[in-house]
């Protein structure tokens, strides 16, 4: 592939995420939008037209067979993060998964360990980075302008039945943790420019029909000595969505996805942080240039492991008895 060729890249699912993502590769310059697979053959000629897509495959290693794609988003399910992060990289396609990449840190770090292998391009879905929202306070933070003492973020759904955003009956169920807290434990981590040294995790009770906890507190320590606490609920008949309270040195600042203001609620103007608003946007830009540069992306499978390490032991506390 030469810079003047376009970059093909196919994607996988067909949901609400995979339409964010279609409607922002056709906004980039140079790329095309090679092929579409969502969960049937019929699913995916829908999802072709709605797209505007000339080809829908039947399945993923339809896709993969192809000679003329170069690289997969994948927005499928979380249960296939893993398995299909590995089969995209196993056939030589550069791939940017979905987050989470992974519902478990082994299955995350064979991820990473056949990204290293194969040199190709490899790239988590953790949104947040890319947010100008976040920019900005990451900028502030880089130019020395701002210290992170304390991240206050509050993740509110009323999901008590297993339907997806789109109120469509899911084939599996999310989670609090490996999925929402993810976006939460990485962008502290890459806001304050430390490791998390110190992690805990309490739980409500688990849903009878679900399977899982629909309410979650979670407290994090970076080792720079900033705090971290995120409440998490699929139980809340309110606002919907996460909300960030920024508290640091010389100010205080609230991000609501990519509105962003002061703490006294003076809107900050963000629309000049980088070329869109749109955070899947700037994420599918940056894989792109990362392959046409032939360099790690931000958020790239490596960058963000330690949160699946972190993730992995909130995980062991959860499963520990009550009283332990």
């Amino acid at each position: 592939m030469t810079k003047q060729q376009p970059l093909r890249i196919a994607l996988a699912g067909g949901g609400a995420f995979g339409a964010k993502h279609a409607a922002a590769l056709r906004r980039i310059e140079g790329v095309e939008l090679a092929a579409v697979v969502s969960s049937s053959l019929e699913s995916s000629r829908r999802f072709a037209t709605e797209q505007q897509v000339a080809r829908a495959a039947a399945d993923l290693d339809e896709v993969l067979a192809m000679d003329d794609v170069d690289a997969v988003i994948l927005a499928t399910p979380t249960p296939l993060h893993a398995a299909q992060t590995r089969a995209c990289l196993a056939a030589g396609k550069h791939v940017q998964v979905e987050i989470p990449v992974a519902a478990s840190l082994p299955d995350a770090e064979a991820c990473v360990a056949d990204a290293e292998r194969t040199g190709l391009v490899a790239m988590a879905g953790h949104t947040r980075r890319f947010n100008p929202s976040h920019q900005w306070v990451h900028r502030r933070v880089r130019a020395g302008e701002f210290a992170l003492q304390q991240l206050d973020v509050q993740t509110y759904f009323f999901r008590r039945s297993n339907l997806n955003a789109l109120g469509q009956r899911r084939s599996w169920t999310d989670h609090l943790l490996w999925h929402h807290a993810a976006h939460t434990v990485d962008l502290f981590a890459y806001q304050t420019g430390a490791p998390i040294v110190r992690a805990h995790a309490i739980q409500g009770p688990i849903h009878p029909e679900l399977g899982i906890a629909m309410d979650m507190s979670i407290q994090l320590r970076a080792a720079t000595g900033a705090i971290c606490t995120l409440s998490l609920s699929f139980n809340n008949n309110g606002p919907l969505g996460t909300f960030f309270r920024y508290i640091g040195d010389t100010g205080t600042y609230l991000a609501r996805y990519d509105d962003l203001m002061t703490g006294e609620e003076e809107p900050i103007d963000v629309s000049g942080v980088d070329v869109s608003l749109d955070g899947i946007e700037l994420q599918d830009r940056e894989f792109v240039a990362a392959i046409r540069e032939g360099r790690e992306p931000n958020a790239s499978l490596a960058q963000v492991l330690p949160c699946y390490r972190t993730l992995a032991d909130l995980e062991r506390q959860l499963a520990e008895p009550v009283g332990a």
